[in-house]
């Protein structure tokens, strides 16, 4: 057996950017189903902070993609730079869904 065939395949490693995000999605919709099941006179504030919370960790996720597509697309990886270009596109219009929404329900909150 060859020394090459001995060695154990690279393991891709997660970078904390990813993991971070990845947290923040998963908390910011369990906020926003929260929001959503309260039923008190803080409803519509609730669901508001919800919204803007998931459109700033969307558009991060957004962000982050296109850091990755320009590194992808430096690396000859067309694919990759596909998939990610796909998915930062779904991040940053839900971003721009959730920001929208969250506008409007500020609007309907009033000011007390």
């Amino acid at each position: 057996m060859t020394r090459a065939a001995r060695r154990t395949p690279a393991r891709r490693r997660i970078s904390p950017g990813a993991v971070f995000l990845g947290v923040a999605i998963v908390a910011s919709v369990a906020f926003s189903l929260y929001a959503i099941t309260v039923r008190e006179a803080d409803q519509i504030p609730l669901l508001a902070a919800g919204a803007v919370v998931v459109g700033l960790t969307f558009g991060a996720l957004a962000i982050y993609c296109l850091r990755a597509i320009v590194r992808a697309g430096r690396g000859g990886r067309g694919g990759r730079a596909m998939l990610l270009a796909l998915l930062g596109g779904v991040a940053a219009m839900i971003a721009a869904g959730s920001l929208a929404g969250a506008f409007i329900l500020f609007q309907l909150a009033g000011p007390g």
